[in-house]
């Protein structure tokens, strides 16, 4: 099988450029393209869990754990003690957090509108369906 046959080799080649082209709109900014997630989510829905947040994002918890350090020592997060479950911490971001975040989302809309400006208006809605439809495949699909 060549490369421009397998669906695999050509989803990693359209993520890679996704991610580089999204790490671009906002190195200026100091932050990695998933820290820029990551702030973007937390604009969101401000002081909610390491868990919840990392389930958002769909990373692993030690994953997450680095990214919020990271965050934090930028002084774009802070932890909170979860006043209903001593176990667990709160994220918020701060006010500078909340800032960066702000022109996240900003370059976040535009990034999208630029990147897939090479489709039109019923491509782009198709490719979203499709997206969502190969997401929703039960990871244990096709195991043998």
């Amino acid at each position: 099988m060549n490369e421009s046959d397998c669906i695999f080799f050509q989803l990693a080649k359209v993520n890679q450029k996704g991610s580089q082209y999204w790490g671009k709109q906002i190195a200026d900014l100091g932050i990695t393209a998933i820290q820029g997630m990551i702030l973007s989510f937390l604009y969101e829905a401000d002081g909610i869990t390491a868990v919840e947040l990392g389930t958002k994002a769909v990373l692993d918890s030690s994953t997450m754990t680095g990214i919020i350090d990271r965050l934090e020592s930028s002084g774009l997060i802070e932890r909170r003690a979860n006043p209903k479950d001593r176990r667990s911490i709160l994220i918020y971001l701060t006010p500078s957090g909340t800032t960066v975040a702000e022109v996240v989302r900003k370059r976040m809309e535009a990034a999208n509108t630029a990147f897939l400006s090479v489709l039109d208006s019923h491509e782009i809605e198709a490719l979203k369906q499709l997206i969502s439809k190969i997401r929703g495949i039960p990871e244990s699909s096709g195991d043998k």
